[in-house]
């Protein structure tokens, strides 16, 4: 069967015209020709397979294309790369590959294009169309990918204990395109990941968490982890998260297992957000339950600080996985902080200044808060069920007006510390902060408008209370 028509861009036949001014041959592989055929739409990459030299061929090419494009080389790999209309291509040789037990960096020889297939993760991966004038747009599927694909299954070309013991990085790949596609791992492929997993260990955590974060990017995330925590990868990755897989009872009274709830969850929050960092907040809001459960007679089960804690336990993930250390961190600390507060509002009267000190400490993240929050309610009780989605509607409605009215969120007092210096002639000190303060905590607490002339009255008789004299630092 041909499959001219999946060559309609234009780099294919520059591909194939500049492969046979050199002599080679090539052909288009891999994620272009699974998506292609799952009518899928193509991520803008493409990897082009030379049974040659695929840096030369990435040259020759660029030489074809008018504005004769920069190739960046990458020889300790023999592979190169060029942008062509929104897309970029990948060229590398054919090429066979041997490992060694410590290392998922394999020993590489030229090959021929069955090489290559060889060594590919998986039979859905390894399809191949060729580029080359005699057989222009011909299939070749030596591990019937094409039924694999039809079947919904992942399989490995070869046998999937070696597989995934030379590159352990290929067990977290067949659970991501099978969250990704909705597929299937076949059992002796899921048995052999089952039996790898420790070999998970010679993975950096960059490459984990690019694969992870792919997870987390599906619409339902929880069947990723569900097979992670299935073939024991998730304790070696996030023994965090498993820890909450339990229920404890102690004199009847049971508490509801958080690692279910989680990605549950997760699953809701998919449903409303695209950002993937408030997923990963989602993902890692309770950890902290684990270490702080306990048992209080007369109050049954308690997490007590589990926010606070929970905060502490996600920069710990961050910094053992090579996660971004800046403000992507502060944001998931931020939202595993306040997962509760919203809440426990919601349960409460609510009140005007509880929701100024919630918009003042959320700031602009208050929104996103919001959202973690809502997806955060899971109980079956139809009933409970709409009673705190109400309570929580009663919250929102409650900060847009608050934040209409009084403008807190991410507010500066409105006298700064620098003019009460000049006012009382004083130096940095305890004192001037001690004011600031107080100004701050009025305003949040409804006793004056966040508005100068109201502070500045405020600000004059809280200072001769204080009696603040000249020069007291």
């Amino acid at each position: 069967m041909n499959y001219n028509a999946a060559l309609s861009h234009p780099i294919f036949k520059l591909v194939s015209q500049a492969a046979q001014e050199l002599g080679i041959e090539s052909y288009v592989i891999g994620g272009f020709v699974r998506d292609y055929l799952l009518e899928r739409d193509f991520k803008k990459d493409i990897d082009i397979v030379a049974v040659g030299s695929g840096i030369d061929l990435a040259l020759k090419v660029a030489e074809l294309i008018p504005h004769h494009p920069k190739v960046q080389v990458f020889k300790n790999y023999g592979t190169a790369m060029l942008r062509f209309e929104d897309t970029d291509i990948e060229f590398v040789g054919a090429r066979k590959e041997s490992y060694q037990f410590e290392s998922r960096n394999p020993v590489v020889e030229n090959g021929s294009l069955t090489d290559d297939q060889n060594r590919r993760d998986f039979t859905i991966n390894a399809l191949a169309i060729s580029l080359n004038s005699a057989t222009y747009g011909e299939l070749l599927d030596p591990f019937n990918g094409v039924k694999d694909l039809k079947e919904k299954y992942l399989k490995t070309p070869l046998d999937p204990d070696i597989t995934y013991s030379d590159d352990p990085l290929r067990m977290l790949r067949a659970i991501r395109f099978a969250s990704q596609l909705g597929f299937e791992i076949e059992k002796e492929s899921f048995a052999a990941i089952s039996k790898n997993k420790d070999r998970i260990g010679i993975i950096s955590g960059e490459r984990i968490v690019e694969e992870l974060h792919k997870i987390v990017e599906t619409n339902q995330p929880s069947i990723g982890f569900l097979l992670l925590y299935k073939t024991g990868l998730l304790d070696l990755i996030f023994p965090e998260l498993t820890a909450l897989n339990q229920v404890e009872e102690i004199e009847g009274q049971t508490h509801k297992n958080n690692f279910y709830h989680t990605l549950e969850v997760v699953d809701n929050i998919c449903k409303h957000t695209d950002d993937v960092w408030l997923r990963w907040a989602a993902l890692f809001h309770d950890i902290g339950k684990a270490p702080t459960k306990r048992f209080v007679k007369k109050q049954g089960w308690t997490f007590h600080g589990h926010e606070f804690l929970g905060g502490k336990m996600v920069k710990k993930i961050f910094e053992r996985l090579h996660m971004p250390l800046n403000h992507k961190l502060k944001f998931v600390q931020k939202m595993v902080v306040m997962s509760s507060r919203p809440i426990v509002l919601s349960q409460d009267e609510v009140t005007d200044s509880a929701v100024r000190r919630l918009v003042f400490d959320a700031g602009e993240d208050v929104d996103a808060l919001m959202t973690l929050c809502a997806a955060d309610i899971t109980t079956k009780n139809l009933q409970k069920f709409k009673k705190y989605h109400h309570n929580f509607e009663v919250v929102k409605q409650k900060i847009i007006e608050v934040e209409a009215r009084d403008h807190v969120r991410n507010f500066q007092p409105p006298i700064s510390g620098e003019e009460i210096m000049r006012l009382y002639n004083l130096g940095p000190c305890r004192e001037i902060g001690q004011l600031k303060e107080s100004i701050k905590q009025a305003i949040l607490d409804g006793e004056i408008a966040n508005d100068y002339d109201e502070a500045y009255a405020y600000m004059l008789n809280k200072a001769e209370k204080m009696k603040l004299k000249i020069n007291v630092c």
